[in-house]
């Protein structure tokens, strides 16, 4: 079955690499840690969003935040105990990866891990407003 372009639009030029950002992204959702995204409102600065990643079970060390390119990559790595017998493992050790695409101008401002809960803090500046004139060629 052939892919119908999602910004085929004639008035959406130069949008192939935010469609490239949007597969990418579907592609790799597992549903696996469960998250929320939230927009906090701080007195005096701009609105901020909120991820924040149900993440019970990991340590600090065990999880990495990182800002590859546009992209909020979120890993974590459990190590599976060799040395403990269990009699029942309902809770296993689990890897994974939550990737978030940012718009340009977006800034991670910090991750904060706390009762089981990731939180990433992110901030978008509001963006300066510019009009330029295009001056129109004639053939005189």
């Amino acid at each position: 079955m052939s892919r119908i372009p999602t910004l085929s639009s004639p008035f959406l030029l130069g949008f192939d690499e935010v469609e490239r950002a949007l597969d990418r992204v579907m592609k790799g959702s597992d549903g696996y840690p469960p998250y929320n995204v939230e927009r906090v409102s701080v007195p005096g600065q701009p609105d901020r969003l909120r991820i924040t990643l149900a993440v019970a079970g990991f340590t600090r060390d065990q999880l990495d935040v990182t800002l590859e390119e546009k992209e909020l990559v979120i890993r974590g790595r459990q190590l599976d105990e060799t040395d403990r017998v269990y009699l029942h493992r309902g809770i296993a050790a689990r890897q994974f990866q939550r990737t978030f695409v940012l718009a340009d101008g977006m800034r991670v401002i910090g991750a904060d891990l706390k009762n089981g809960l990731l939180s990433v803090d992110l901030v978008r500046p509001e963006p300066e407003r510019v009009v330029r004139r295009i001056s129109i060629a004639t053939d005189e």
